[in-house]
């Protein structure tokens, strides 16, 4: 007998329409490949603690949000994670939810739990009683249609693109025959027949469903987390367009159509899955509750997490050799980017008159930039931030001219050629005749023969030119923000970061998150040119800070995977300066050559530093830096604190001193930038690890690019977003730890609390505990533990250790 659905009440488009804007919301946008950044996959929960967001990605999504608890059981094992860890993670929980003891808890971590399972889709259903994979074939079709659509100008054919999403990808189906032959049947005809703007057809689509204005929200996030990247590439194009103050609907498309799909289905196989259906809409329906397991795993990562600063604060607590209070002889800015730690170390072991800071890589610069013979305007700022400056490498020489025109020529060239490789009357024929020619090339990639390029563009300017109070005021608020105001070095360099690596999709991963995935010498060189504009030094004098006229600022690119540092002094030449760059020289070359006998202990198959640099030309290396696994500490304090610390490349290092900050303005700026773009880079590895299928992007063994925007395991299906496997996993163990970054700022606690309730989506990562908050005392140690609500609590007092101690 065929089984009606229940009646379902008229439903209000507004109330449907809303539940879809808050589904977008709650998925995290994915950037493309040329400029893609690291993303926190939790983005749209951390409005609500660890415990309910496992509940509701158990729902939607089948993910977990902590480790196995064999890997708790393992480290009570071994006494990393102590009683002390555990009774203070218990304590801090809410009082109804936590275990009694520690023994209880202990217990707990014994008991390994059923993994988390979503609720089904209508197409999960299906395929349980067809034998047929309709999830698979319903995300294959998708994906065929969404590769074309979001297509960046990888295919030699563009697919039509409509006037939005849902019309694109109506007009696409209605030809699309693949349905039919795999037996759903009138699919092209159904699809025809919908509405044709996307809200009438999610309404319809609802309707026929049989789903509740109250069950629509849960299921509508369910539906987008099964289109993958798909959809966090849609609400990426939702993030860009409301930066510049409008708006995209592709993200509320992807609901439409895939409601579309699940509605035929049913129709279909309505017979045989009505009564699971039924109980699917009534799992959508129920309100979120987390589950002991739930609170419990929540516990034990936060134990993990508590041991963790334990050991960071013994680090701290060590004891650091002084440095002279005499003018330093040489300066050098970098990237607060984790892997810019172990360089510093090594740089400043060199000489004691060596001094080191850290600073946003865009080094107070928001920037779009514009490259030499290029017409593309690449945003190098966060991506939280629109662009506020348009520069550009153009030159005014003759000579600059007419390089830019030799340079476009030969690109156009480049690409017809390349398209012409690739176009379907010439591909055969071309392999055969041409592949000799090729051998030559192959074999000194194979062979590893390349040399390291880096950027020779002509030095980048201000276009239009900036006039002189606005660059006056720019130096002075970055100089501030940097904290440092004096006294200067006659040499001080700022360098931006950068990644050399070959063959890689992800490899603007691997440059600066701060600068949008780009590498962060254009914004270093642009600082560099403005502190030495005679004007403007003169008109900082007015405002209290005095740039020595011997001081030379030298933009510079450190490259994170071979720690070569290339000067751009030619920017600036100075023969005063040739013995002190020269020295620099030296100083930079041996402690490149430091950090990597030190990164090679931990990078697999790098038995010794010099291994380094093949690694970066080896066009099947998998693994040619770490990036920022491990990260874990973020720390804002002055550099006396955590120098001579060995924090093992896992802190991110903000210059900063409180006492030059009279307003707090720039502690305002780190707690709601830096910090923020660090709570991403933290959240990313987090979720990449505890639950790779989900938030991961797979094997990169098996990666191909699509659209030219993002990479699919194999040869299609879904977009996969956040990090590979490999960037956290080194084959044999994880080399990413998985722990909520604890940020330590030194700072009176109040002044914090003050700006943290000014900023109340900032406010909600520490409430939440997605990231911990420590104030640091005079002496840089953990003095105050931010508990949420406002309040704050004595940490506990750092062991006094007089010995210099591993962050490890």
């Amino acid at each position: 007998m065929l089984m009606t659905k229940p009646p379902v009440p008229q439903l209000n488009l507004t109330v449907v329409r809303e539940a879809a804007e808050r589904a977008a919301r709650a998925i995290p946008p994915l950037w493309p490949l040329e400029s893609s950044v690291a993303v926190n996959p939790f983005l749209g929960q951390t409005g609500e603690p660890l415990a309910m967001a496992a509940a509701r990605l158990r729902r939607v999504a089948g993910a977990a949000v902590t480790m196995p608890r064999t890997w708790y059981a393992e480290r009570i094992a071994s006494g990393e994670l102590s009683d002390v860890d555990l009774a203070a993670a218990i304590d801090a929980a809410p009082p109804t939810t936590r275990p009694l003891t520690i023994a209880e808890l202990k217990r707990a971590a014994q008991i390994e739990i059923a993994p988390p399972q979503a609720l089904p889709t209508v197409a999960e259903l299906a395929s349980a009683v067809s034998g047929f994979d309709w999830t698979g074939f319903v995300a294959e079709r998708i994906s065929a249609w969404a590769s074309g659509y979001f297509d960046r100008g990888q295919a030699l054919w563009a697919a039509p693109k409509g006037p939005n999403a849902y019309a694109a990808w109506r007009l696409t189906a209605t030809h699309d025959l693949t349905p039919e032959i795999f037996g759903l049947t009138g699919f092209a005809a159904d699809v025809a027949a919908a509405p044709e703007s996307a809200d009438a057809a999610l309404i319809r689509a609802v309707e026929q469903l049989g789903l509740s204005e109250a069950a629509s929200e849960s299921y509508f996030h369910r539906l987008l987390i099964s289109l993958g990247g798909w959809a966090q590439l849609a609400r990426y194009r939702l993030w860009q367009a409301e930066l510049s103050g409008s708006t995209d609907t592709a993200v509320t498309d992807l609901i439409a159509i895939r409601a579309v799909w699940d509605s035929t289905l049913l129709r279909k196989y309505q017979p045989q899955i009505a009564a699971e259906w039924t109980d699917a809409i009534n799992g959508y329906v129920q309100p979120l509750q987390p589950t002991e397991d739930d609170h419990i795993n929540a516990i034990l990562q936060d134990a993990v997490e508590r041991a963790a600063q334990r050991k960071l604060q013994t680090v701290l607590a060590a004891s650091a050799q002084p440095k002279p209070d005499d003018r330093p002889a040489l300066q050098m800015a970098f990237c607060i980017d984790v892997r810019s730690e172990p360089f510093r170390r090594a740089l400043e072991s060199l000489d004691p008159r060596i001094r080191t800071l850290g600073f946003g890589g865009f080094f107070g610069l928001p920037i779009a930039h514009r490259r030499f013979a290029s017409d593309v305007v690449e945003a190098r700022l966060p991506v939280l931030l629109p662009p506020r400056v348009t520069t550009s490498c153009s030159g005014h020489t003759h000579a600059h001219e007419a390089n830019d025109r030799a340079k476009r020529v030969a690109a156009r060239a480049k690409r017809a050629w390349g398209r012409f490789k690739l176009a379907a009357i010439s591909s055969f024929a071309f392999v055969e005749s041409m592949g000799p020619v090729y051998v030559a090339k192959l074999l000194s990639d194979g062979l590893r023969s390349g040399t390291r390029r880096t950027n020779a563009d002509p030095a980048p300017q201000f276009d239009p030119p900036l006039a002189l109070g606005a660059r006056v005021d720019t130096a002075e608020a970055v100089l501030r923000a940097m904290s440092l105001t004096g006294p200067f070095a006659p040499l001080v360099l700022i360098a931006g970061h950068g990644a050399s690596v070959v063959n890689n999709p992800h490899a603007s991963a691997l440059h600066c998150g701060a600068c949008g995935g780009f590498p962060g010498d254009v914004n270093a060189r642009l600082l560099a040119g403005l502190l030495n504009d005679p004007q403007v030094r003169t008109a900082l004098i007015g405002r209290d800070i005095a740039i020595p006229a011997d001081t030379l600022f030298v933009g510079a690119l450190h490259d994170t995977t071979t720690d070569a540092v290339t000067l751009y002094d030619a920017d600036h030449p100075s023969p005063a300066h040739a013995s002190a760059l020269a020295q620099t020289r030296d100083w930079l070359a041996t402690a490149g050559a430091l950090t990597r006998s030190e990164r090679a202990l931990r990078l697999p198959r790098a038995a010794t530093g010099g291994a380094i640099a093949r690694r970066a030309r080896d066009w099947a290396e998998v693994r040619p830096e770490w990036a920022l696994a491990g990260c874990r500490a973020f720390i804002a304090a002055p550099r006396p604190h955590t120098s001579g610390r060995d924090l093992q490349g896992q802190a991110f290092l903000h210059d900063y001193d409180w006492r030059k900050d009279t307003d707090f303005s720039v502690l305002e700026l780190i707690l709601t930038a830096p910090v923020v773009v660090a709570s991403w880079i933290s959240l990313q590895y987090y979720g990449s690890t505890v639950a790779p299928e989900t938030f991961g992007a797979g094997n990169k063994l098996l990666h191909n690019v699509t659209g030219g925007i993002g990479v699919v395991e194999g040869n299609g299906g879904l977009l996969r977003a956040g990090l590979p496997w490999q960037s956290v996993h080194d084959g044999e163990r994880l080399v990413h730890q998985p722990l909520r970054l604890s940020v330590l700022i030194e700072a009176p606690h109040e002044a914090i609390s003050t700006i943290l309730d000014r900023y109340p989506e900032v406010r909600a990562l520490f409430d939440n505990r997605w990231l911990h908050l420590f104030a640091l005392d005079d002496d840089g140690r953990m003095n105050w533990r931010y508990v949420g609500d406002g309040g704050w609590e004595h940490a506990d007092n750092p062991p006094t250790n007089q010995r210099v101690a591993s962050f490890e």
